[in-house]
C-alpha cells in the first residue's frame, strides 16, 4: 500500500474513534450535541490524533487506552477552530469547505459549542481511568499534559498574544512565541501523551516534545505560505485572511522563499530526530515529511 492509502485507512479508523466518543444527540439540549458533531466531523487531516497514535505505537503501546485521548485532543483542536472562526476573532464563514459552526447554528451556539467540546474533551480523557486502572499514574500525567498544553501556558496563551498583536508590528521573537504556543502546543501534547501512555521515560518524552515543537512551527509556517499561494477551493477556507486581519506572519517577516526553506529545515530536523528513536516502522517519518508538501 502507498503512503496515501495507508494514511486514508488510518484517518478512517480515527474517524470511527471520534464518532464513538461523541455524545448522543438527545435531550432538551440536543442542539449542542448536534453542533458538536457538525464541528468535529467536518473532515480534516486528523493530524493530532494520528501523531498521538503513531508515537504511542513507536514506544510499544498496543492497547486502546490511547483512544479517548485521541478523541480528546481533536475535541480541543476543534473547539479552538470554532472559536477562531467567531465574529469577534477571525470572522470566517467557511472551514474545511463548508459553513462554519457559528454561521450554521448562530453566534451564541458557536460560543457554547466550543465550550462544550473543551469540557467534553476532559470528560472523555478521564474515561481512560475506567479502561486501564492499572495505568492511573500515566493517565493522570497525560491529562495534566493535555491541560497545560491547551491552557494559558499553551494554546490559549498563544492565542491571547496573537489576538492582542493583531494590526500591530511585532518582532520575530514574539511571532515565534505565538506559533510555539498557538499551534505547536497541541502537537506537542499529542506526541507527548502518546509517549507517556506507552510508558516512555522522562528523557524520551522530552525528546518527543522537542520534535513536536519543530513540527508545530513548520506546520504553522506552512499555513502562512498556503494563505498566500493557495486558493479557497483547494484550502477549504478563505485565503488572504491573514492580510485581511492585518496579521504579522512568517511570510511577512522573512519572505516567501525563506519561509519555505524554514519549513523544510524544521521538518528535516524533526525527521532526523525521529529516526534516532529507532521507530518500528517508517510511517511517522513519512507523515512528518508529508507536511512539507501539503497543499491544504
Amino acid at each position: 500500500m502507498s503512503f496515501k492509502e495507508i494514511q486514508k485507512e488510518k484517518t478512517a479508523q480515527i474517524e470511527q474513534i471520534l464518532k464513538a466518543y461523541l455524545p448522543r444527540v438527545q435531550g432538551y439540549q440536543e442542539v449542542i450535541m448536534d453542533a458538536m458533531s457538525y464541528s468535529m466531523l467536518a473532515g480534516g487531516k486528523r493530524l493530532r490524533p494520528m501523531l498521538m497514535q503513531e508515537t504511542y505505537r513507536m514506544f510499544g503501546g498496543t492497547d486502546r487506552v490511547i483512544e479517548p485521548f485521541m478523541a480528546a485532543i481533536e475535541m480541543i483542536h476543534t473547539y479552538s477552530l470554532v472559536h477562531d472562526d467567531l465574529p469577534a476573532m477571525d470572522n470566517d464563514e467557511y472551514r474545511r469547505g463548508r459553513k462554519t459552526t457559528h454561521v450554521v447554528y448562530g453566534e451564541d451556539m458557536g460560543i457554547l459549542t466550543g465550550d462544550a467540546l473543551l469540557n467534553y474533551a476532559f470528560e472523555t480523557a478521564a474515561s481512560a481511568f475506567e479502561m486501564a486502572p492499572e495505568k492511573s499514574l500515566l493517565i493522570g500525567k497525560a491529562i495534566r499534559i493535555l491541560g497545560q498544553k491547551a491552557g494559558i501556558y499553551g494554546m490559549i496563551g498563544g492565542q491571547v498574544v496573537d489576538v492582542k498583536s493583531s494590526g500591530k508590528k511585532i518582532d520575530g521573537e514574539k511571532l515565534e512565541f505565538i506559533y510555539r504556543l498557538k499551534t505547536g502546543a497541541l502537537i506537542e501534547a499529542s506526541m507527548m501523551i502518546g509517549a507517556v501512555l506507552a510508558g516512555a521515560d522522562d528523557e524520551s518524552v522530552q525528546v518527543v516534545e522537542e520534535i513536536a515543537a519543530k513540527v508545530g512551527m513548520a506546520f504553522q509556517i506552512q499555513d502562512d505560505i498556503l494563505d498566500v499561494i493557495s486558493t479557497t477551493e483547494v484550502l477549504g477556507k478563505p485565503v488572504h485572511s491573514d492580510e485581511k486581519n492585518e496579521k504579522m506572519t512568517y511570510v511577512v517577516w522573512k519572505g516567501l522563499d525563506a519561509a519555505k526553506q524554514e519549513v523544510e529545515h524544521l521538518s528535516r530536523k524533526a525527521i532526523s530526530d525521529v529516526r534516532a528513536l529507532n521507530p518500528k516502522d517508517d510511517y511517522l517519518e513519512i507523515l512528518l515529511e508529508s507536511l512539507i508538501y501539503r497543499e491544504k
